[in-house]
Formats: C-alpha cells, structure tokens, sequence
C-alpha cells in the first residue's frame, strides 16, 4: 500500500494571492509551504527507508526507527499550523465591521 505524499502546489494554493495579485507571497505562507517541504521530504526518506526494511535490504532499524519518527513530528507540527491557520481564519469571519 502506497501513501501519496502530500504536494506543495495544491496544499498551499489556497494560502497564495491569485496571478497578477503580488509577487511575493506571505510569510505565513512560506512557513506554510516550506513545513509541507520538509513534510514531504521527511515522508519519502521514511518510506524508501520502510520499503527497504521490507524488501530484506540491510538498514539498522533504528534509523528506520529515527526516520518514521521524524515524519510524525513534522506531520504534527503541519497539522498544528494547519489549526492555528483555521483558528485565525474563523476568528477573522467573526469580527464585526
């Protein structure tokens, strides 16, 4: 069973100006895509590191150990900007003008 990673373009699109709005995006969304980068980055040594653990390949299982907890920590921490980002966002919709 195969997990697709998670791609940046289509995460993050929604966090980007529309084309011709501004050149440069958001601080929030940098630190938005460059947590998926390393998610995504931290997912796939985790998964080529699974694949050869499996295949019978001589890796130390503690490295494989080490990488699949890297992953859950850079998942959870994606996760919690991702809250803080609703969070935000509803609190936004609720002021009054």
């Amino acid at each position: 069973m195969a997990i697709n990673p998670i791609t940046t373009a289509s995460a993050a699109s929604a966090l980007l100006p529309p084309h011709g709005a501004a050149a440069k995006p958001s601080p929030i969304a940098a630190s938005f895509n460059q947590a998926l980068d390393s998610l995504s980055q931290t997912q796939a040594n985790s998964d080529t590191l699974l694949q050869q653990l499996a295949a019978g390949e001589n890796v130390d299982i503690h490295t494989v150990m080490i990488a699949a907890e890297q992953t859950d920590v850079t998942l959870r921490v994606a996760l919690a900007m991702r809250d803080k980002l609703v969070d935000a966002y509803h609190q936004v919709m609720q002021m009054s003008v």
